[in-house]
C-alpha cells in the first residue's frame, strides 16, 4: 500500500536519478610571477575539474551527456597575444600516471626539490621556482586522465570507457578541443608533450585531433619514448628487445664502474653496433649458431653488460629486464632502477631471479605526491577531498589495447600517417642512457621504421641525457633539457 507520510515520499524522490545533480566545473583561477632571469613573467593559473561530454543520439534525440569530470593545471602568461602564444598540453604516462611528474619535474613554474641518485631529499621534501619553465615561451595545459589526479567519472558514469587506448584518446582529445576552443587558441601555435605512454598518447593524439577535429599541430615532445610495444616486449620467440636493451644495460653497467675508465660514449658505440648487428644475428641463429660463434657472443654481452659470461650463458644470450636489475649488482648485494638505472636499493633476498622493487621509483614517488598535495592546495587554491591519484594502479590493471587484438601495440602507422599529412609537424624526442624502462636504442628503432619519406625525416630531433626516464631528476640533465624543450618550441611556431 501507498505510504502517505510526505516526508518518505520526499526522500524516495531524492532517491529518483532526477535528483543527481548536474556536474559542473569547479576551477579556481590565481595570479603568480616568475622570475626568469631579468624577466618577471606574471601568469594566471587555472586548477580544477572541468566536465567533458558526450554527444548521443538515441531514437532520434539528440543529448549531450555528462561523462567524466577531468583535473587540468593551465598556466597563461598574461597580456600575451593568443594569435602568437604557443600553448603546450602535457601529459604523463602509465597508464594511470597523473601529469605530476611532468609539471613538478621540468614544465612547470614550480619544481620539486627531491634530489637524486646517492643524495635523496628528505621528508616532508621541499618547492622552489622553476626559473627554466617552459612557460616562458609556450602557455601550459597539464592534462591528468581517467582516474588519475582528481579526474573522476561524473555521478552514475564508469570509467571503463576511457580506460583503453581509444577511450583514453576521445577522452584526452576532448579536453584539449574544449580547452582551446573556451579560451580562443584556435590559431595559436600548439604543442603536446608526453612522457613514456604518454607519447604513445600523444603519437595517437597527433592523428586523431587531425582527423576528428581538424587541429594540425607544430609539434610533439616525446619524452622517454614507447611508440612500438614490440621493442619492449619479452614475448617469447620476440627476439628484438634484448638487442635494443643491450645499449643501456652497458650504459647502467658503465655508471657502477663496471667498464672502468672508458668513456662512456665509446661504450656506447661498441653496445650499439654490437646490437644492430652480430647480436641480432647470433640471436636469430638459434641452434645454428657454432659452438666458437656462440662463445664470443656470451663473451661479448658479458663484458658489455658487466654480467659474467656463465650467467649471460645460461640465460641463451636473453637478458630479460628485471633480471638485469637483479643481476648486475648481485656480488654487492644491490638491486637497480628499472626507470633510472643510476638508482640502487636493497633486497630482502639476494636469490631471487628478478627485481621485485624499483629503487629509482621508490626514490623520488614520496618527494612528487608530497609536493603535489601541498602545491595545489596551498599555492594554486584548488581544494577537493578526494585523493589525488599520482599513480593509479587500478587504472593500470584495468587498461585495455583491445584494438590491438591478435597485433601488438603501436602508434607509429599513426603518427607517420600525421606527419605525412602535416608535413609542418615537428618531433622532439628526449632520452635517457640509463632508462630501464623505454629504452633509448628501442626509440631509435622505431623512429627509424616510421613510414615517412625521406624529407621529412629532417622533422625529427633527437636528445640524449646522462639520466634515465625522468631525466629531469639529474640537475645538469634538467637543464639542458629545458634549454633543448624551448629551442624547439621556439624554432617550430
Amino acid at each position: 500500500m501507498p505510504s502517505s507520510d510526505p516526508a518518505q515520499e520526499n526522500r524516495a524522490d531524492q532517491r529518483t536519478p532526477d535528483a543527481v545533480p548536474e556536474p559542473v566545473d569547479d576551477q579556481v583561477t590565481t595570479q603568480h610571477v616568475l622570475a626568469v632571469g631579468r624577466r618577471k613573467l606574471k601568469y594566471t593559473a587555472t586548477t580544477g575539474r572541468v566536465v567533458v561530454r558526450q554527444e548521443v543520439t538515441t531514437d532520434g534525440k539528440f543529448s549531450h551527456v555528462p561523462k567524466a569530470s577531468v583535473f587540468t593545471t593551465a598556466y597563461t602568461l598574461d597580456d600575451a597575444d593568443p594569435a602568437t602564444r604557443p600553448v603546450t598540453f602535457a601529459f604523463n604516462g602509465g597508464p594511470g600516471s597523473s601529469s605530476t611528474w611532468l609539471h613538478l619535474g621540468v614544465l612547470g613554474p614550480r619544481r620539486v626539490l627531491s634530489g637524486d641518485a646517492d643524495e635523496l631529499a628528505k621528508p616532508p621534501y621541499g618547492l622552489a621556482d622553476n626559473a627554466e619553465s617552459l612557460l616562458a615561451h609556450s602557455d601550459l595545459v597539464f592534462i591528468d586522465p581517467m582516474s588519475t589526479g582528481y579526474t573522476r567519472p561524473v555521478n552514475g558514469e564508469g570509467a571503463e570507457d576511457h580506460l583503453g587506448f581509444k577511450g583514453d584518446l576521445e577522452s584526452v582529445g576532448e579536453v584539449i578541443r574544449l580547452w582551446t576552443t573556451r579560451n580562443g587558441r584556435w590559431l595559436s601555435p600548439k604543442f603536446l608533450a608526453g612522457e613514456s605512454y604518454g607519447t604513445t598518447r600523444a603519437g595517437g593524439l597527433a592523428l586523431h585531433l587531425q582527423q576528428r577535429h581538424g587541429m594540425y599541430l607544430n609539434g610533439l615532445m616525446l619524452i622517454s619514448s614507447v611508440l612500438d610495444f614490440r621493442t619492449l616486449s619479452f614475448d617469447e620467440g620476440n627476439d628484438l628487445p634484448y638487442a635494443l636493451f643491450l645499449p643501456s644495460y652497458a650504459a647502467i653497467a658503465h655508471h657502477h664502474g663496471l667498464h672502468g675508465d672508458r668513456a662512456l660514449a665509446d661504450v656506447l658505440a661498441e653496445a650499439e653496433e654490437f646490437a644492430a648487428k652480430d647480436y641480432q644475428w647470433a640471436l636469430a641463429q638459434g641452434a645454428r649458431l657454432s659452438t666458437e660463434e656462440r662463445a664470443a657472443a656470451v663473451a661479448k654481452v658479458a663484458a658489455l653488460t658487466g654480467l659474467t659470461e656463465d650467467y649471460v650463458d645460461r640465460v641463451d644470450l636473453r637478458i630479460e629486464h628485471m633480471r638485469f636489475f637483479a643481476e648486475v649488482l648481485r656480488p654487492q648485494r644491490r638491486t637497480v632502477g628499472r626507470l633510472d638505472g643510476r638508482f640502487t636499493g636493497w633486497a630482502h633476498d639476494y636469490a631471487k631471479e628478478n627485481a621485485v622493487d624499483d629503487p629509482a621509483a621508490a626514490a623520488i614517488t614520496g618527494a612528487y605526491t608530497a609536493a603535489i598535495n601541498h602545491y595545489l592546495r596551498a599555492e594554486l587554491e584548488y581544494t577537493n577531498d578526494l585523493a589525488y591519484e599520482v599513480l593509479s594502479v587500478d587504472a593500470h590493471k584495468a587498461w585495455s589495447y583491445k584494438e590491438f587484438e591478435n597485433s601488438h601495440v603501436t602508434v607509429t602507422d599513426r603518427l607517420a600517417a600525421a606527419m605525412r599529412a602535416n608535413p609542418h609537424l615537428k618531433v622532439h624526442v628526449a632520452s635517457g642512457y640509463t632508462d630501464g624502462a623505454t629504452p633509448y636504442f628501442a626509440t631509435e628503432h622505431s623512429l627509424a621504421h616510421l613510414a615517412i619519406p625521406a624529407e621529412l625525416r629532417g622533422n625529427i630531433e633527437v636528445k640524449y641525457y646522462p639520466a634515465g626516464h625522468m631525466m629531469y631528476v639529474h640537475e645538469p640533465s634538467r637543464v639542458q633539457q629545458s634549454k633543448d624543450l624551448a629551442a624547439f618550441v621556439r624554432a617550430s611556431s
